[in-house]
C-alpha cells in the first residue's frame, strides 16, 4: 500500500479505436507503438507475438498479474487494460495491450496519469514485460 495516492482520475477514453490505441498527449510521460516511429520520445517498438491474439492476451496478464502494485481492469481476447501504481506515493501509470488480428503484434500503450515526466518508467516497465513475454514465447 503506498504511502500516500496520487492516483487521478481513471481515464475514460482508453480502448481500442479502429484498430488503433489512445494517442500519446505531448508531455514525456507516455509510449505507444503506434506513435509515429520518428517521435524519439514516445514511441516504442510492439511485441512480437506468435500464435492467436488470445494466447498473446493471456501471456501478457500472467505477466501483468505478476507484477508488484498492478491491477487488472479489463481484458478480452485482443486487448488488455491494467493500472500500475508507485510504491511510495501511488502515482498511477495506465498500460494497455492491444493484439492486432491482422498482424503478428501486440501493440502498447503505457501513460502517467499525473505529472509531466515519468523519469523514463513507462518505458522500463513496458521492456521489462516484453524480455518476459519473448522469453515466455
Amino acid at each position: 500500500m503506498p504511502l500516500f495516492s496520487f492516483s487521478g482520475k481513471r481515464p475514460d477514453d482508453l480502448g481500442v479505436t479502429d484498430g488503433s490505441l489512445k494517442a500519446c498527449p505531448s508531455t514525456p510521460n507516455c509510449v505507444c507503438s503506434q506513435a509515429e516511429p520518428s517521435d524519439r520520445e514516445h514511441y516504442i517498438e510492439p511485441l512480437p507475438r506468435q500464435g492467436s491474439p488470445a494466447d498473446a492476451i493471456a501471456a501478457l496478464r500472467a505477466i501483468v498479474s505478476s507484477m508488484e502494485r498492478s491491477e487488472i481492469n479489463a481484458a478480452t481476447d485482443t486487448y488488455l487494460y491494467a493500472e500500475f501504481a508507485s510504491k511510495i506515493m501511488g502515482f498511477v501509470d495506465d498500460i494497455e495491450f492491444y493484439a492486432d488480428p491482422n498482424a503478428p503484434v501486440v501493440h502498447v500503450r503505457s501513460a502517467a496519469r499525473l505529472g509531466k515526466s515519468d523519469l523514463g518508467v513507462n518505458r522500463k516497465r513496458v521492456e521489462a514485460i516484453r524480455a518476459r513475454f519473448t522469453a515466455s514465447a
